[in-house]
């Protein structure tokens, strides 16, 4: 069990909206199919070079892990690699982990029927109780239990892996927001009643279906996914994807006007009205789909 925690507080910091990212949806996301991909060239608008755009399913089982040889020639070409929060900063890091841990004791933070509740979905979806994990908090858990749901104990994280890639290539870091910011935006998106009804819902079929869309670059059936309602109501919609999106194509511009930078975050941010891709559109930007 403490490897298991020790992954997951290492983890923490890519693991935010992972836990909505298990559902299917029959809404259908504004884009033809014939341009699904994961990664976006970004041009234009004064830019001295292309910029990319990748959507990472966060975490995925070693054996399903791919990074196609497009993704590693965008981002071998691009001079910054930017995820959402700076994985080399240790100072995101130490946060990130602090964060970990609960204010108070989930035993007494929780009502009782909520505890009830969390017991039984954590010995039903991990093998642990709730008295195991008390003193973490409720999203600790929620990362733990996200984690078993891709029902294998090899997991392999890609913000990790694009980061080794671009340290050996000796390219920039950055993060377009902090862990703080990732942990209030949470807060704002979900209670304790809602994060713990959503844990009920996770299963292991509908992570297999995400981590087959993510395989076949197929970003609309992700997106449907991300965003059931289910999983994803209009205030939490708000604080996780669209307020987020938001922030970082303000600061996308300045990053990316003078040298050419990789841009990897959760898939679930790149499509719908106010994704990351339309809002960059709207900006004056050509954002077209890479394909091969």
């Amino acid at each position: 069990m403490k490897n298991v925690i020790r992954k997951s507080l290492s983890a923490l910091a890519i693991l935010l909206i992972s836990q909505v990212s298990i559902a299917q949806n029959n809404k259908k996301a504004a884009i033809p199919e014939n341009e699904n991909s994961l990664l976006w060239e970004i041009s234009g608008n004064g830019n001295a070079k292309p910029s990319y755009l990748y959507g990472t399913v966060h975490m995925i089982c070693n054996e399903d892990y791919f990074l196609t040889d497009k993704t590693k020639k965008a981002l071998n070409n691009a001079e910054n690699l930017f995820l959402e929060i700076d994985l080399n900063d240790p100072n995101e890091m130490a946060y990130l982990q602090k964060s970990a841990m609960g204010s108070e004791p989930l035993s007494k933070k929780l009502t009782a029927q909520q505890l009830a509740d969390l017991d039984s979905i954590l010995k039903e979806k991990t093998g642990m109780t709730v008295q195991q994990v008390d003193n973490f908090s409720l999203f600790t858990v929620m990362s733990l239990i996200t984690m078993k749901s891709f029902g294998c104990t090899n997991l392999k994280f890609y913000e990790m892996e694009l980061s080794s890639i671009a340290k050996a290539g000796n390219k920039k870091l950055g993060g377009l927001e902090t862990g703080e910011a990732q942990m209030q935006f949470m807060g704002k998106a979900y209670n304790d009643d809602q994060m713990i009804a959503m844990l009920k819902e996770s299963k292991l079929e509908d992570t297999q279906k995400m981590v087959q869309s993510y395989k076949n670059e197929n970003l609309v059936e992700l997106y449907n996914q991300i965003t059931n309602p289910k999983f994803l109501n209009e205030n939490s919609k708000k604080w996780l994807l669209e307020e987020r999106n938001t922030n970082w194509v303000e600061k996308m511009p300045g990053i990316m006007r003078d040298k050419s930078s990789f841009f990897a975050v959760g898939a679930g941010h790149l499509l719908g009205e106010k994704g990351v891709i339309n809002l960059l559109k709207k900006a004056g930007y050509t954002v077209k789909p890479i394909l091969n």
